[in-house]
């Protein structure tokens, strides 16, 4: 089981090592300490780890390590584009975060795809040297009407690449709605029917284009099956995104951030269930964990080693994560703690309850 988690926290790119019987180690700092780490992406296909950071006021960078994060390199960094036409010159915002890295998989080996706020998707061909907007997508008419959840902007947090043919994609947007390409990004469309936002007046609500799907996630041993959790609930599909079935009795709370699939059944799924808008804490200020093996059928609720009481930790959509064996999974907080399980949550392990806010989660034998 040896591998390691990195950590993209607000105050650096951390790491804690797994040994072969799963026991982490302390975790350590291996790179940009003190800066703000908003995605990481361990590239299995080459070794490479990338890291996005937000220096705020100085912008957002890109950078990249072939070592383990001993060295580090700058890449390019997307650019977003002026209005269009027909578009309000001060409604223009810039680049304000990296929400999602990917690598192109197996037969694109050199190729990133890269999400963004404001709402856009970036592809890179040379391992993230340069980027070039998907202005196929960024130039559909239906983008104007995207919008905010958490965020003061639209944003693309997901990107799954079909591990069959890697010009399949398919992104979540916050709020947007799930899009899909199947020829690499020349063409798009949407892919939400049976979501539903009850955010919105009745006759809006499943309007795709408006749904905000907190995280998707797709099997890679079945990649027909694809999870998503939504703002208002947790949604399934087994027929890749063609249709979406709402889980009627999700256990504690349909609202949440993060959810996880096991690598080879799509069916096994993972969540952090809290308290939606205005309080955004635990259900009962009591953390766990919720899984279900039979598509949402029925669910567990695993809280052995999790706190009970006083608790308001809240587990963002990036920082919970499962290894390719589905058997360990870590889970950072927004208050700074760590856990991992080796029994597919089962039981957990607080690892450290002093680290900065969590915002991804990666584990990976890098």
């Amino acid at each position: 089981m040896s591998c390691s988690i990195y950590l993209g926290t607000r105050k650096g790119l951390l790491v804690v090592d797994l040994d072969d019987s799963g026991r982490p180690g302390v975790p350590r700092c291996v790179g940009f300490n003190g800066a703000t780490v908003t995605m990481v992406l361990a590239n299995e296909l080459d070794g490479t780890l990338y890291a996005a950071l937000n220096h705020g006021h100085f912008g957002v960078k890109l950078h990249r390590s072939s070592d383990r994060g001993q060295t580090w390199e700058e890449c390019g960094v997307p650019a977003i584009p002026p209005a269009g036409e027909g578009e309000d010159p001060s409604k223009a915002v810039a680049l304000s975060e990296i929400w999602s890295l990917e690598n192109g998989g197996q037969q694109h080996p050199d190729t990133l795809w890269c999400g963004t706020i404001p709402g856009a998707v970036f592809k890179s061909g040379d391992r993230g040297t340069t980027w070039q907007l998907v202005e196929s997508l960024w130039n559909r008419p239906e983008r104007r009407e995207w919008f905010g959840g958490g965020k003061d902007h639209s944003g693309v947090h997901s990107i799954c690449v079909d591990p069959r043919n890697g010009d399949h994609v398919r992104i979540g947007i916050s709020c947007g709605g799930v899009w899909f390409t199947g020829d690499g990004g020349k063409t798009w469309s949407i892919q939400t029917t049976g979501m539903r936002a009850e955010y919105m007046p009745p006759e809006r609500q499943f309007d795709g284009n408006i749904q905000d799907p907190h995280r998707l996630v797709q099997c890679p041993g079945q990649p027909d099956h694809f999870w998503v959790q939504h703002h208002n609930g947790i949604f399934y599909s087994s027929d890749c995104c063609e249709s979406w079935t709402e889980i009627s009795k999700p256990a504690l709370s349909g609202f949440g951030f993060a959810v996880v699939v096991d690598p080879h059944d799509g069916r096994r799924a993972w969540f952090v269930p809290a308290v939606k808008d205005e309080c955004r804490v635990p259900v009962e200020n009591r953390l766990a964990v919720t899984r279900t093996t039979d598509g949402g059928q029925s669910f567990d609720v695993l809280k052995n080693g999790l706190p009970n009481e006083m608790v308001w930790d809240i587990v963002f959509r990036h920082a919970l994560a499962i290894d390719q064996t589905g058997k360990c999974l870590a889970m950072g907080s927004t208050t700074g703690s760590l856990w991992t399980s080796i029994d597919a949550g089962a039981t957990w392990r607080h690892v450290s309850a002093h680290l900065p806010t969590v915002y991804c989660v990666v584990i990976s034998g890098l």
